[in-house]
């Protein structure tokens, strides 16, 4: 069973380690510092496994909608609905900060990802040419309407 906590600064060095495995152009420990630190509008979670971090998420936060900005399980982890969990976590929360849709953008090339967001609710609303900058490809923009604070609690006890 996963647990969710509030990221802190002593999960920042897990949470960089996951960030490194998944991701090219991965964020450093300060852009994180920072997120939890001096962003109003950030919320980021830690997703715990018998008290070993095995994923997070951030997002923004601003007047009705949420932004997802960054997902992560750790590799050795997949595989077991843990992004679809750490998802509904934050699916949830963004309905108690008030949010009622939600957007991220993927990698076009990220087909697992793209499947696992259209089961939660998202669909396709656009494309960013060339968004990664390592290697120029473009993002899908995906929406989720109809966040409602009614299904927040069925959807927390499901990621549980």
């Amino acid at each position: 069973m996963l647990e969710f906590e509030e990221m802190r600064f002593d999960y920042i060095e897990q949470v960089v380690q996951i960030e490194e495995q998944c991701f090219s152009s991965p964020w450093s420990a300060s852009a994180f510092m920072y997120e939890i630190t001096y962003n109003n509008l950030a919320h980021y979670i830690v997703a715990l496994k018998e008290d070993k971090i095995i994923g997070y998420a951030g997002m923004w936060v601003i007047l009705s909608d949420a932004h997802i900005t960054n997902i992560a399980v750790c590799p050795s982890q997949r595989g077991n609905k843990y992004g679809e969990n750490i998802m509904l976590e934050m699916m949830a929360r963004a309905c108690f900060f008030g949010a009622s849709k939600m957007t991220l953008e993927v990698r076009v090339s990220n087909t697992q990802a793209r499947q696992l967001y259209r089961r939660l609710g998202f669909v396709d609303r656009g494309c960013r040419k060339k968004y990664y900058s390592d290697n120029n490809e473009d993002a899908i923009i995906m929406w989720r309407d109809h966040l409602e604070p009614g299904l927040a609690q069925e959807w927390t006890n499901i990621a549980k």
